[in-house]
């Protein structure tokens, strides 16, 4: 018997704007439907691509792709004394898009690519979202912090260890450009660390980012 064909997609959500989500539905726009009918999560997911395929578990192998070509993408946690693995990843659409071309083009299959474009409302809901969302998430780039392309960061527990800012989001470590949440993962070791590591623990010109952050806002106060 023929297995019925799907989808696998790329998501993306204001809510956690370092995240995309890649997963597999039999119908997409169902399954968005459903995501977005959960009051979980503040905005609503969008679709940013999509790649028909004839297996349920391609998406399984876009995962593992991504998981050999940088482990520290994936989001994982220990809870409950369980490791637990989810469908969102470190990466922006557009590289998450690119693993999809990489696949289509292997297998001789772009016309089974489709990036989704937002109509003209979509893109004015997209755009309030992540204007409001974007308030909550400020202080997790380092344009917040005043701090330049090109800086060096210094861990005060290593001096050994540093990384350069190479865009208002991402760090240079050891020839990988990485987000600071699977930075903060690749540093510390554990799996719940985040942007808010990065904060407490890396230096700037001798003083931590929170430290920066807190002469900051004392300076807007005065």
């Amino acid at each position: 018997m023929e297995e019925k064909k799907g989808y696998i997609y790329i998501l993306t959500n204001p809510s956690f704007p370092e995240y995309v989500k890649i997963g597999y539905a039999d119908d997409v726009d169902n399954r968005v439907q459903q995501l977005n009918s959960s009051e979980c999560t503040p905005y609503a997911f969008r679709v940013y691509a999509t790649y028909e395929v004839d297996s349920r578990l391609m998406d399984k192998n876009v995962h593992a792709i991504i998981d050999k070509l940088n482990p520290t993408l994936r989001s994982v946690e220990e809870y409950n004394g369980k490791i637990r693995k989810r469908e969102f990843f470190a990466m922006s659409a557009e590289d998450a898009y690119s693993v999809f071309e990489a696949m289509a083009e292997i297998h001789n299959c772009m016309d089974k690519l489709q990036k989704r474009e937002l109509n003209s409302e979509e893109v004015r809901e997209q755009e309030t979202a992540e204007l409001i969302s974007g308030k909550r998430h400020e202080n997790y780039t380092f344009d917040y912090w005043q701090i330049p392309v090109g800086a060096e960061l210094v861990y005060i527990e290593d001096a050994s260890i540093k990384c350069t800012v190479v865009d208002p989001r991402k760090l240079e470590y050891n020839g990988e450009i990485l987000y600071m949440t699977p930075f903060a993962k690749k540093i510390s070791g554990k799996y719940h660390a985040g942007p808010s590591f990065v904060e407490n623990n890396f230096m700037y010109n001798g003083e931590t980012l929170k430290e920066i952050e807190r002469r900051l806002h004392s300076k807007e106060n005065n």
